[in-house]
């Protein structure tokens, strides 16, 4: 009821002016996603630096540490785990080593600087990595795609490569992508402005590792081409960075009905 009246009242323009954003569309774009991104991140099981920190941080917290017009080098991100989930599933001192030194990197990122060199050779013989590479507006040609991933000096140590659009990508570039040498993943920007997992309807998606993929087919006596089928660039299986020949464990339903438990493979 005060919201009502003070919006009809005297300091009712001041109360709608509150509620006005008058930052940039381009800062709140790439906010949003870089939020999504590293909600991606932690359920495909890798850990970003300051997690917890990079979560909470709001609108004004970015535009603060980004500016308003974010340069979109500034945006990268990367992110390890031991393996990935759909690999092997990580124990308890993993994930915690994992997080220790991700932590103790990007809280020392200047101070670490001349041992980087011998950080990524630890990396690489400990951890998976993951790398988020925000392009810029232009249109992506086989020039502008060669460039970008010309910066990347550490794909060694790299398990794949997340590339964020903001404009359209010409076969010639696509054809750059396929010869990489680390499989690059590619998102619109405007694809990951809302967490699509997120939604109430949205049933909850595991990947099954493949020991217990074989469990599965053993008790049931079957072949994986006779499960239900997702298509590769299914949003939910694009979001969980799964390959063919993956199974997903989808279970629907919970607090009114009861829970129902399929099994789809990723063609």
């Amino acid at each position: 009821m005060a919201k009502t009246v003070c919006l009809l009242g005297a300091g009712g323009g001041a109360c709608l002016a509150s509620l006005v954003d008058n930052g940039s569309v381009e800062s709140l774009r790439y906010y949003l996603s870089r939020r999504t991104l590293i909600e991606m991140l932690r359920d495909r099981g890798y850990v970003v630096a300051n997690m917890k920190a990079e979560l909470c941080r709001t609108l004004a917290d970015f535009r603060h540490a980004f500016g308003d017009k974010p340069e979109a080098e500034r945006l990268r991100l990367l992110a390890n785990h031991v393996s990935h989930p759909s690999r092997k599933k990580a124990s308890v001192e993993d994930a915690f080593l994992c997080t220790l030194i991700s932590v103790y990197c990007g809280s020392y990122q200047y101070t670490m600087a001349p041992y980087s060199s011998v950080i990524s050779m630890f990396v690489c013989l400990f951890f998976l990595q993951i790398l988020v590479i925000f392009c810029g507006t232009l249109e992506i040609r086989k020039r502008n795609m060669v460039g970008i991933l010309s910066q990347i000096v550490n794909k060694e140590t790299l398990d794949r490569v997340i590339l964020i659009l903001q404009s359209k990508m010409n076969s010639y570039a696509r054809k750059v992508l396929a010869e990489y040498p680390v499989k690059v993943e590619t998102f619109q920007i405007t694809e990951l402005l809302v967490n699509i997992t997120k939604h109430f309807l949205e049933p909850k998606h595991e990947i099954l590792t493949p020991e217990e993929k074989q469990k599965l087919l053993s008790k049931y006596n079957i072949e994986d081409k006779q499960l239900p089928k997702m298509v590769e660039d299914d949003a939910i299986a694009r979001y969980y960075g799964v390959e063919k020949g993956q199974v997903v464990k989808v279970t629907c339903g919970g607090a009114i009905t009861s829970s129902l438990v399929t099994y789809r493979c990723v063609v």
